[in-house]
């Protein structure tokens, strides 16, 4: 069975559902104040029973489904949310399957992929859902033998009766189970009881998509469903002034040649749409379009611009009272600047997405990150009611924040309306590279002052950037503003240090610019974890102490103590020969924390070369090792290409940076070897997609540092121009 194109005939088909079945709310708060429901089953359009937001059902064979209202985009949600649920209900691993939910909040929850939240958002709510289910089946066992409920116990998909042994499979106590009221207290497992949880096991999703049979957007098909391809302006904000299509008709297949757009925050962009009855027939249809733009009427951005005013805006940043005294008094003072580069998504998987409009009712299929934003949005454009917009989520090559957005949906409900027909919209390389949204570049000044023991006596970061959330309003910009700025821009810049040094100063200003940006992997972390932990080494070397014993004494939360002393423990810090190559940072976002070391060494031909690269994921609670390592592995291999490979850079209003030519990607002769090691603790879960990135490139240039004595303010950088 296919979970992620799935419908109410297939599934009943092929999962052989008949009578009743156990249906568990799973969205409930974590502290259980509000009990899960277990109803009688009506027919549901995606499974029977009744669709309680995110939920499980227990059919009378005994399989097991969960209807995931997270997408999936690699990171695990597949294997996560399932091994979470069989672990309270005792059931295997293999009993378990899995499908995407439509969007629908008010069924589901919110289904948001973001911030790393679905094993830290919803470990509560799924363990308590399986638990509850279980302890209602044991109940209706022990009245079935006339025995107390004491005597029995689930174990492996039926119920069990201790002194006699005898067993019940949950398939045959489904029917009762779902007429009984809830437990009011369910107690669930200690960790030194789990069997599925903190083990690894097989990903589900990773047979589907080794044998071709895992559906991403770019998969999935209707009957009758056309195909479109836009030509944009590669400069930001023209708008379409005339366009002529003869030559674009004349291609065989090509249908429809109309002018689009699509919302981006505040603005709309435009395009001209070629529709065909395949993809190639609309992209030659494309080809031969010839398009005459109207430029804006402002200075067409670029690199060198954003950058000067960049710069210009750190200056004009003021210090919070009493730090300029602070900084004053210290023994030593230091002062450093530091940039980071506007970045592309670039999914391996472009944008793409299928819409089917109808006088009534619109239909969403493709690879979203934010079903209950693109259906609330859909809905507001159209004029259409909520419930009667239905987005189904497919399998994302990728997401990173980038499909979050509403843009492509709405185009292609756009074109799907007007040609009164379904229609799957499919981006190319260079659109999905050109058009943005992009991560904002960013630059720091930061000033620190030890005092006469040689610890952080006043810490001031100053940041200017393209303040991500700016572009939702058509007013025009005001002046930079640190006190709003402070809200939702620091993360990852210095927090964790706060209890260990005694006055800061932080400020903000932000960039204002066409060029649209947005959340990427790690979101501001991303660019704040560079400066924040390198300037952290300069003070380290500033005070000539060891990198790791000065993280140490200015972070005395037990967590990060034991986080460092692990780190120095992997690595054999504390027996590294002198100016060996080895770079650290630690970096906290989205609740987790991990720290990476870096060893690099010059090879033969006088080049510098990462040798490994050794992290360290504290993430609390945690459902499954290997996919945290996999998530790690691939936020080191993303930030690599971020430090050290690519960048977008901008001319004329436009994104120099088209393909992958100009825009490499990582390959595997340039990752080094990899280490992921896991704190374990009894910390609440946190997340682990997100938080793995910020650290590695400012660990990789305080290695070079410690190796060269040359320090990496500026990204990216090449290894290859280091001496």
């Amino acid at each position: 069975m296919e979970p992620q194109d799935i419908s109410r005939r297939n599934f009943l088909r092929q999962a052989t559902w008949s009578g009743a079945a156990l249906t568990l709310a799973a969205y409930m708060p974590a502290n259980g104040s509000t009990l899960p429901e277990i109803v009688n089953p009506v027919m549901d359009e995606y499974l029977p029973g009744t669709a309680l937001m995110s939920w499980i059902s227990i059919d009378p064979a005994g399989k097991v489904t969960l209807m995931c209202n997270r997408s999936e985009m690699g990171q695990g949600t597949f294997q996560a949310l399932p091994q979470m649920l069989a672990e309270e209900l005792e059931v295997s691993m293999d009993d378990v399957q899995i499908a995407f939910a439509p969007a629908n909040p008010e069924k589901y929850g919110p289904q948001p992929q973001e911030g790393s939240f679905s094993v830290r958002g919803w470990a509560p709510r799924l363990l308590r859902a399986g638990a509850c289910a279980r302890e209602m089946l044991i109940a209706v066992a022990s009245a079935e033998w006339g025995v107390p409920q004491r005597e029995c116990y689930a174990e492996n998909g039926a119920v069990w009766h201790k002194p006699t042994m005898k067993k019940l499979p949950y398939g045959a106590l489904v029917e009762k189970a779902a007429g009984l009221q809830p437990p009011a207290e369910v107690t669930l497992k200690k960790r030194a009881d789990y069997k599925i949880i903190g083990k690894p096991a097989p990903r589900k999703d990773i047979p589907l998509k080794t044998n071709g049979s895992a559906i991403f957007g770019l998969d999935k098909k209707l009957p009758g469903m056309k195909y479109a391809v836009i030509e944009r302006s590669k400069r930001f904000r023209e708008t379409v002034k005339r366009f002529d299509d003869s030559a674009a008709r004349k291609i065989p297949g090509v249908s429809h040649v109309l002018k689009v757009k699509r919302p981006v925050f505040s603005q709309y962009c435009e395009g001209v749409a070629v529709v065909a009855d395949s993809l190639w027939a609309a992209i030659q249809g494309r080809k031969v379009l010839k398009v005459e733009w109207d430029a804006p009427d402002f200075e067409p951005a670029g690199t060198a611009s954003l950058e000067k005013q960049m710069r210009e805006n750190l200056g004009k940043i003021e210090s919070q009272a009493g730090f300029e005294h602070e900084y004053q008094r210290c023994k030593q003072q230091l002062e450093a600047s530091y940039e980071t580069p506007y970045q592309s998504h670039s999914c391996m998987e472009p944008l793409n997405c299928i819409a089917d409009v109808r006088s009534d009712r619109i239909e969403i299929w493709g690879p979203v990150q934010e079903a209950n934003w693109i259906q609330a949005d859909l809905s507001q454009r159209f004029n259409i009611p909520i419930e009667r917009v239905t987005v189904h989520m497919t399998f994302l090559g990728g997401g990173f924040g980038r499909k979050g957005f509403p843009d492509y949906p709405y185009e292609a409900a756009l074109i799907s309306k007007e040609i009164q027909a379904p229609v799957q919209v499919v981006w190319t390389r260079e659109d999905d590279m050109t058009a943005g949204p992009f991560r904002p570049g960013a630059f720091y000044t930061l000033k620190g002052g030890l005092d006469t023991q040689a610890r952080i006596h006043a810490f001031q970061a100053k940041t200017a950037t393209q303040w991500i959330g700016q572009d939702w309003s058509p007013a025009p910009p005001g002046p930079p503003d640190a006190a709003s700025y402070n809200k939702g821009n620091f993360e990852g810049l210095l927090p964790p240090y706060r209890q260990g040094i005694p006055h800061f100063s932080f400020g903000g200003a932000g960039t204002h610019s066409p060029i649209p940006v947005m959340w990427w992997r790690s979101v501001s972390a991303s660019t704040n974890g560079f400066a924040c932990e390198s300037f952290i080494d300069e003070l380290a070397h500033l005070a000539g102490a060891d990198p790791l014993a000065f993280r140490r004494a200015h972070l005395p939360n037990a967590r990060y103590q034991a986080l460092i002393d692990r780190m120095a423990e992997l690595t054999g810090w504390n027996s590294r020969a002198q100016n060996s190559g080895w770079g650290a940072a630690f970096t906290e976002c989205f609740t987790g924390i991990c720290g990476h070391a870096v060893k690099v060494a010059r090879h033969a031909d006088g080049k510098v070369r990462i040798e490994k690269v050794v992290a360290l994921m504290d993430c609390g609670w945690y459902v499954n090792p290997d996919i945290i390592r996999a998530q790690v592995e691939g936020s080191i291999v993303m930030a690599l290409g971020a430090a050290t490979i690519h960048a977008t850079t901008f001319e004329d209003g436009k994104a120099v940076q088209q393909n992958f030519d100009t825009y490499p990607m990582p390959r595997i002769a340039d990752i080094p070897p990899i280490e992921v090691h896991i704190m374990e603790n009894d910390e609440k879960p946190g997340g682990v997609g997100e938080p793995g990135l910020p650290p590695f490139a400012p660990a990789l240039a305080n290695a070079i540092f410690d190796l060269t004595g040359q320090r990496i303010r500026r990204l990216p950088f090449s290894l290859d121009d280091i001496r």
